[in-house]
């Protein structure tokens, strides 16, 4: 069995990078082989609409076809039996890197057929982990109850299961005092890491269990 993390943020050591360590902890409980592998390292674009992983009959139907460092990523995710991704919440989004990444990844599943069915063959189980500055009692006035809960409708349509986390209040910064950050309160965000943090790391520690049991048919 063996689980994959993709780590969606600039930073490799930080909230979400070790989020997804966690997870794959908890995967490797249940003994997974896991790697976690970072987007930023990658040199690619989103898609590109040429519509060959559509085309009837074609060399690509069902893949993507463009050729760039992404390719064998795509093809390590889509064989995997576990797949956690992980990003910082941008502007009510996914970082780009993330959001370019799942629009490789689902689209050539996804067929524009009645009711928008799935062509992926495979029995990958999915999770998705957000980290954000947002305090979760703001969550519903910014749509995030909606928008995040939308991405994951897409990989249930495609997949068949998605597992959803959020870690919320997260501490940007270990020095507030070197930037322009007045909004927040440095000591209530360093507190919040040393007490909420290690919670947040558990639960990602038992998503990645629960993926692998559910991988394992367990």
């Amino acid at each position: 069995m063996r689980a994959l993390a993709i780590n969606g943020s600039p930073r490799k050591d930080w909230n979400t990078a070790r989020l997804l360590e966690q997870a794959l902890s908890g995967a490797a409980k249940q003994g997974a082989e896991t790697e976690l592998v970072h987007l930023y390292d990658y040199n690619f674009k989103g898609c590109i609409s040429c519509f060959s992983c559509k085309e009837i009959g074609g060399k690509s139907y069902g893949r993507c076809v463009v050729k760039d460092d992404l390719r064998a990523l795509l093809n390590k995710a889509s064989e995997a039996d576990v797949l956690i991704l992980g990003s910082p919440v941008y502007f009510a989004c996914e970082t780009g890197e993330m959001r370019s990444f799942m629009e490789r990844f689902l689209f050539p599943f996804l067929t524009y057929t009645p009711g928008y069915g799935s062509i992926f063959s495979g029995k990958l189980r999915v999770g998705l982990v957000y980290t954000m500055n947002t305090v979760e009692k703001d969550m519903a006035s910014r749509n995030y109850d909606k928008i995040f809960p939308g991405t994951q409708g897409f990989f249930n349509r495609i997949f068949g299961n998605c597992e959803l986390m959020f870690c919320t209040d997260t501490c940007q910064f270990s020095d507030y005092s070197k930037y322009l950050s007045t909004c927040f309160d440095p000591q209530a965000k360093k507190k919040r890491r040393e007490d909420i943090f290690p919670e947040d790391c558990r639960r990602a520690f038992d998503l990645g269990e629960k993926l692998a049991l559910g991988a394992s048919g367990s």
